[in-house]
């Protein structure tokens, strides 16, 4: 039996805890790989020559290819130990990143984006089935809160750093960087994670495209999809045109950039364990609803932001991603109850193709909403961004509010079941 703490929190074994920091260090390479684009985007669109619409298709060139990528591996995903699969498409992953690295041009640069995708798109489906598999439903907010401090520490660590790198030597250098962290953990991985396989022993003998079809056409499944996709809209849209949209319209010189991204960071990895612990102890929706409002109020200042100090941008950062963190741990720790334990490598796989798809549309009309006239003016349009931001989130919060019911629907099922036979 599990032991739990004072407060009815089954605690995490030391095994878990070692899982946690493996997950958590692997989704923050994949994350600064993709995240580290918006802080670069302004170097990136002036020494390639590259337009606002251009730059969102490369963010969304990576989306695209994810979201295939996922797709086709959706009917596989339940097939394999889940070990053996993190490790095939990290080792890709970590192929695409150093083709980053070694890119001049934007060509080339829109390849290795496209087979970045094709395998990092993946990792986040196998890492959130491994979760599923390994933890209780009242364990996984906090293990969403830690896993999800990956997007924290890209901010704090990473994206500084590779701001750093790239104003010293070049923005290839960043990606360089990331190879080399990712081989690392990829050896951490190999040595230390057991296989992920009790799955296996539920498989039936349906074939790939069977078992996707199976997962697809699942009526509850379908709306986890569609609320995860909204989900990863908003980020999608804001987050590849911010570090333009800081230089050219509130001023900040690419070497304070590092500072507003840190300190976003370091607040958003004290808040993040907080919030995962929260949302095991107080209803989900509930939580996710509050962030929401805050995430909406903060975006509609963010984006009609005249010139302000500093400071002030820093503090609005902060918040605007207080918001959004406490929108995803809750979320994603909901759609991850939904699937059964027999297909949830595939769920997950749809579930991420579909959030990488509806983010990269999202990439590309936002790419179409801003306007730049030369590569030193200011970002247009950005105000009416943040209208849209906002619209998607108050739709994406109906669809979360089904996804609850069905989690809360299923989790009270077996308590029914075990009543009955008490009585008779």
């Amino acid at each position: 039996m599990k032991q739990t703490d004072n407060n009815n929190l089954i605690s995490f074994s030391p095994y878990q805890k070692l899982v946690i920091a493996i997950l958590a260090l692997l989704q923050f390479t994949v994350v600064l790989d993709f995240m580290v684009l918006s802080p670069l985007g302004d170097i990136l669109m002036k020494s390639l020559r590259i337009t606002p619409s251009g730059f969102g298709l490369i963010v969304s060139s990576y989306a695209f290819s994810a979201g295939i990528s996922g797709l086709l591996a959706a009917g596989f995903a339940d097939k394999f130990d889940r070990k053996k699969l993190l490790m095939f498409f990290y080792a890709g992953f970590i192929l695409g990143t150093l083709f980053c690295g070694l890119a001049n041009s934007y060509k080339l640069l829109m390849a290795a984006r496209i087979i970045t995708g094709l395998f990092g798109g993946v990792i986040g489906s196998i890492s959130l089935a491994i979760v599923t598999d390994l933890f209780e439903i009242n364990q996984r907010g906090r293990v969403m809160g830690f896993v999800q401090m990956a997007f924290a520490a890209s901010q704090v660590l990473g994206i500084p750093i590779g701001i750093y790198i790239a104003n010293l030597w070049n923005w290839q250098a960043t990606f360089l960087m990331i190879v080399a962290l990712a081989i690392l953990i990829y050896a951490v991985i190999w040595l230390r994670v057991k296989p992920v396989d009790a799955h296996l022993k539920m498989q039936s003998n349906k074939s790939p495209f069977v078992h996707l079809l199976h997962t697809v056409s699942n009526k509850s499944y379908l709306v986890a999809f569609g609320a995860t996709a909204l989900l990863s809209v908003g980020g999608f849209m804001l987050m590849p045109f911010g570090s333009a949209y800081l230089v050219n319209n509130i001023h900040i010189s690419h070497e304070q950039l590092p500072l507003v991204f840190m300190f976003t960071g370091i607040a958003s990895i004290i808040v993040m364990p907080i919030i995962g612990k929260i949302s095991d102890r107080v209803d989900k929706f509930t939580l996710f609803c509050a962030g929401s409002a805050l995430a909406i109020v903060m975006i509609l200042i963010y984006t009609n932001l005249s010139p302000v100090p500093l400071w002030q941008i820093i503090v609005i950062n902060m918040i605007l991603f207080m918001g959004i963190m406490s929108r995803m741990i809750p979320a994603t720790a909901l759609t991850t109850s939904i699937p059964e334990m027999k297909d949830r490598g595939a769920f997950m796989s749809v579930n991420s193709s579909l959030q990488q798809m509806a983010g990269g549309l999202a990439a590309v009309s936002a790419g179409l909403i801003v306007t730049q006239k030369d590569a030193n003016s200011p970002l247009e349009h950005y105000g009416t961004l943040g209208i849209v931001v906002s619209l998607v989130i108050v739709v994406c919060a109906f669809l979360v509010y089904y996804v609850s019911k069905l989690v809360k629907a299923k989790l009270a099922a077996p308590k029914a079941e075990a009543i009955v036979p008490a009585m008779e």
